[in-house]
């Protein structure tokens, strides 16, 4: 089955709407769907929630969506390199759902593994535990955390085959691989496409069964988030 759309605007343009839940992945600047995000910010759907580790930069990233004021919510573990994500929280336009960035990872792996729930020692005795339960495992309190599955899930990948199958590199190996699994509908864009049968199976860090629609996106922008260089001589 070939999953290959011929842009990011037609392979969302029939299954996003107002009011979704939106995982993205990506760590800082590093493998984030640029044209996927691009996309649905073009569209104009509002009210979103957005599950990511961040919240992108001022104009780039999800960031784009926050000036365009198209998320409602952000579950997010790192918010702090995004001023109009400040702006918006203290001003209370915005909803935050503050997860630490393990935590994070593990809600969504159990989200695409089909696990409800699980209990974890990370955040008890914090703001994070607030309304939460609170079991004793071993003598050590834990609290219940609730996985996350998204309505839609935008991922990046470096090599794809037309059937899916997904390939990461490096760094973008990151929140990549459970954002892919917890969405309901994921779609992926990757710098290289290839026949299938090209792949290495052992290579293939998401199966193509998680992912429904694909994008071609040969030259990202890739940024640097903070770049930072010594004086010259």
């Amino acid at each position: 089955m070939n999953k290959l759309f011929t842009d990011a605007a037609s392979a969302l343009v029939d299954i996003i709407r107002d009011g979704q839940t939106i995982a993205v992945g990506g760590f800082g600047l590093c493998g984030i769907p640029e044209v996927l995000i691009a996309a649905l910010r073009d569209s104009g759907v509002r009210n979103l929630t957005a599950i990511s580790n961040n919240a992108g930069v001022d104009g780039f990233g999800l960031g784009q969506l926050l000036e365009s004021r198209q998320i409602r919510k952000m579950i997010s573990s790192y918010v702090g390199e995004n001023k109009e994500f400040e702006r918006q929280y203290l001003a209370g336009e915005l909803e935050l759902e503050f997860t630490p960035q393990g935590t994070l990872a593990e809600k969504l792996r159990a989200g695409g593994a089909g696990i409800p729930a699980f209990f974890t020692r990370t955040g008890y005795g914090t703001l994070v535990a607030e309304g939460k339960e609170v079991r004793d495992f071993g003598g050590v309190p834990h609290i219940l955390e609730h996985a996350l599955v998204a309505d839609i899930a935008l991922v990046k990948a470096w090599k794809a085959d037309t059937a899916g199958n997904l390939v990461y590199r490096r760094t973008a190996r990151n929140f990549n691989p459970n954002v892919a699994t917890a969405g309901r509908i994921t779609v992926a864009e990757a710098e290289i496409i290839v026949a299938p049968g090209e792949l290495d199976p052992d290579e293939i860090h998401t199966p193509g069964i998680f992912v429904h629609r694909l994008v071609h996106n040969p030259r990202p922008e890739k940024r640097i988030e903070q770049r930072t260089t010594r004086q010259g001589d």
